[in-house]
């Protein structure tokens, strides 16, 4: 009798750690399903964000492109025929104006696209990290 009442605590013994895998397992796998939905829902909303931001960024410089190819030719036409300038200083003035407004708009596109992407995951990612880490 002693041997299948050790038998029955030994198997008991032996089911307790694998319970507990299975439920930490299970516990695991529930938070990380959480975050993988929460992610999704952050990266459709992202890339609506940055689609929007892209195509804005597309038609700003498109237009602005237009606009700026009239008022340079403009430009270099009257420093060229009415102020007298060289054909290299109208050229010259007409890169600096160039510049100008490429910076602007290298500025602003950059403002839209700027990150942080998927903040709610990583915060959610750190937290649950840091409450199974025990920190």
């Amino acid at each position: 009798m002693t041997e299948s009442s050790g038998n029955g605590r030994e198997e008991r013994r032996r089911g307790l750690p694998l319970e507990a895998a299975s439920r930490i397992t299970g516990l695991v796998t529930s938070v990380m399903d959480l975050h993988v939905r929460i992610a999704l829902k952050e990266v459709d909303r992202e890339k609506r964000r940055l689609i929007v931001g892209v195509l804005l960024l597309g038609g700003g410089m498109a237009a602005l492109l237009a606009a700026l190819l009239a008022a340079e030719l403009a430009l270099v036409l009257w420093l060229v025929l009415i102020q007298g300038w060289g054909w290299i200083q109208a050229l010259l003035a007409w890169a600096a104006a160039n510049l100008v407004f490429s910076g602007i708009l290298l500025r602003v596109g950059g403002q839209l696209t700027k990150g942080p992407y998927l903040p709610e995951t990583m915060a959610g990612l750190t937290k649950t990290t840091r409450a199974l880490v025990g920190r």
